[in-house]
């Protein structure tokens, strides 16, 4: 769903065919975009009415489609910005798609999905220490200790996001969280 996201984002700043569609997502993220991921998403969103495609001529080739994002497909990306399912919460590529557009969110848009985050970090902390709580010391509670270690930090990053976000004070881990630190 996130390779959606990016797409329509993209299209809706400017129209374009899907090379150039391809290579500026890539580009923007850093992922690579098979055409095979691209390409059908561009079909059902044109079947959907999200975007038009437009065949542009050129000389001594087949026409190539250009893609232009429609007052449907606008409403498309703010309902799939404003929605982090709880299943796609914890998926990083999921979130991040969404905090990068937060400027087509309200406020209280942003905290939904700032929270949605939240709690599938703290669900996949509270996991991490029942493992590391569970084994036995050696290279194995060491990668349990780190992967809580990386919870930890980004639940503190997510605090000052979800502050600067929502104009609303940061929210901490509680204390005895903290502590455990």
């Amino acid at each position: 769903m996130w390779i959606d996201v990016l797409l329509l984002a993209n299209l809706a700043k400017q129209s374009s065919h899907g090379y150039e569609l391809r290579k500026r997502v890539e580009e923007g993220t850093g992922y690579a975009l098979s055409n095979n991921s691209l390409y059908p998403a561009l079909r059902r969103f044109s079947e959907a009415g999200a975007v038009l495609r437009n065949p542009e001529p050129q000389e001594g080739r087949p026409p190539r489609n250009v893609y232009t994002i429609t007052e449907v497909g606008r409403e498309l990306l703010h309902d799939m910005l404003a929605d982090l399912p709880a299943e796609l919460a914890g998926d990083e590529p999921e979130f991040l798609a969404r905090l990068a557009h937060f400027d087509w969110l309200t406020v209280d848009e942003r905290a939904v999905v700032l929270d949605a985050r939240r709690h599938a970090l703290e669900q996949r902390r509270d996991r991490l220490i029942a493992l590391e709580r569970g084994s036995s010391e050696g290279w194995g509670q060491e990668a349990l200790r780190e992967a809580a270690r990386r919870v930890h930090a980004e639940l503190d990053w997510l605090a000052g996001i979800h502050a600067r976000a929502t104009g609303a004070p940061p929210i901490s881990a509680p204390p005895q969280e903290k502590e455990r630190r």
